[in-house]
């Protein structure tokens, strides 16, 4: 395997911004109960780590990290780690590395993130022995979980689930919000009729159970068009609603989409957008250096 490397090094002694060539990667991982072991995995992404959401109903987190570095030492540590065979939460996975999409921020195009995707998915499946289904371009993440180890092989790796870590879904897209809204109704029922009733090319949702609560938990595929503000009352319309809740990061375009006065209501602020969480990763590192494989 040709593991040459490129090194893009930033200078941010004069411009934090991330406009030039930059990744996200946001790490779903089978873990969200035991916070000693978010604690280790964490420890592993340095500097490179975003933000981390946690979800004990879910039993996921959400590891938002920069660059295509990090996400190998994470998923070495998760899939050392975590046993899927263990595993049980109300969300869908396939593993305990279950999602690992590459973002394309702006200064970097879909085609940084499927290099870095591809890449990605060729180590894990060599080094890890851990198959890798893809997403992008060629089909969506739903379609991978309803077609998976039935009449959909992996791309790269065994054609079997790993004992311990089933399988990692690989994928290359551009900025989503992930987002969800508690219904005052604590009926399942209710809530999946709603995230049938808003579901749409720009939206997709799903109706969960989470302790005694009910949610719709959504993903915003097309945040200029639909954004954290238009989710919220698409779902208003067919129910009552008792809060919200951001899954990661937004990107400031999103949040400037939001009048200020929503911001509290729907769970956004200025601090939880990925380009203030990267200036302060650049604070903190120095002159940064992203790896591409």
């Amino acid at each position: 395997m040709n593991m040459a490397r490129r090194v893009v090094r930033v200078d941010n002694s004069s411009d934090r911004s991330p406009r030039r060539k930059v990744l996200e990667c946001v790490v779903n991982v089978s873990e969200g109960r035991r916070p000693a072991v978010l604690t280790r995995l964490g420890s592993h992404c340095g500097s490179d780590l975003l933000d981390v959401h946690s979800d004990s109903f879910h039993h996921r987190s959400v590891f938002t990290l920069a660059g295509t570095d990090a996400v190998r030492r994470l998923t070495v540590a998760a899939v050392t780690e975590l046993d899927l065979a263990n595993h049980t939460g109300v969300h869908p996975r396939l593993g305990v590395v279950d999602v690992v999409p590459f973002v394309a921020l702006p200064g970097s195009t879909l085609a940084d993130a499927i290099a870095a995707r591809d890449s990605f998915a060729r180590w894990a499946s060599s080094a890890l022995g851990v198959p890798c289904f893809l997403y992008g371009p060629e089909r969506t993440l739903p379609e991978v979980r309803r077609h998976a180890w039935s009449d959909l092989s992996p791309d790269f790796g065994p054609p079997t689930p790993h004992r311990t870590a089933g399988a990692i879904c690989v994928g290359a897209r551009p900025v989503l919000v992930a987002y969800n809204v508690y219904l005052r109704d604590s009926d399942l029922k209710r809530a999946k009729q709603v995230a049938s009733l808003i579901r749409g090319p720009h939206l997709r949702a799903l109706g969960l159970q989470v302790g005694n609560r009910v949610q719709v938990s959504m993903n915003l595929i097309e945040p200029a068009v639909t954004g954290p503000a238009q989710a919220y009352d698409a779902v208003a319309l067919h129910a009552a609603i008792a809060g919200t809740e951001l899954v990661g990061l937004v990107t400031e375009s999103v949040l400037a989409m939001v009048p200020r006065w929503r911001w509290q209501e729907l769970d956004l602020s200025p601090d939880r957008t990925i380009e203030s969480r990267m200036r302060r990763a650049l604070a903190q590192r120095g002159p940064y250096e992203l790896i591409e494989r």
